[in-house]
């Protein structure tokens, strides 16, 4: 599913929703209308030679997953032992992928005239996957470009 028109600069000024999530204490949103499903936790199964950063499959349904660790993709460190991820559900060319995160916050909603272009001070394993972000009262929240994040899996 493309999230062009929901995140892009110079798109209409409407309102826009996000889901938020954090991810090593950074603040980012996904696009309401790519998201599926928000899980807890899951038992994953690794996939033999998958790259690093798919962590695995999960069932969900009855069908397969592609469990894809935001934090390997975005060059993080690993989250501390024992933490509960969640996992954020989309679906692109027909097939379903969890985002692994740290958490699952809210939906909001937010004006399409504040959205702004990635700033260049943002560090670049983020911006390599950001559409851009929306200055909050007292955070960043970086819009997450969905379909770059999943490139990982459709190369695998």
């Amino acid at each position: 599913m493309s999230t062009d028109l929901l995140a892009r600069p110079g798109a209409e000024a409407g309102e826009r929703q996000f889901v938020t999530l954090t991810l090593a204490g950074q603040m980012c949103g996904v696009p309401v209308l790519a998201v599926r499903d928000v899980l807890g936790e899951q038992t994953i199964a690794r996939i033999p030679l998958a790259p690093p950063e798919v962590a695995g499959s999960l069932n969900l349904r009855g069908r397969i997953v592609t469990a894809i660790d935001l934090r390997r993709r975005l060059r993080l460190p690993p989250a501390p032992p024992g933490t509960r991820r969640m996992s954020v559900v989309t679906e692109q060319g027909g097939e379903l992928y969890a985002l692994l995160v740290d958490q699952v916050a809210e939906v909001i909603s937010l004006p399409g005239a504040a959205f702004e272009p990635t700033p260049p001070t943002l560090p670049a394993a983020w911006a390599d996957y950001s559409r851009g972000i929306y200055r909050l009262e007292k955070t960043l929240l970086v819009v997450l470009d969905v379909e770059r994040l999943l490139a990982v899996a459709q190369v695998a």
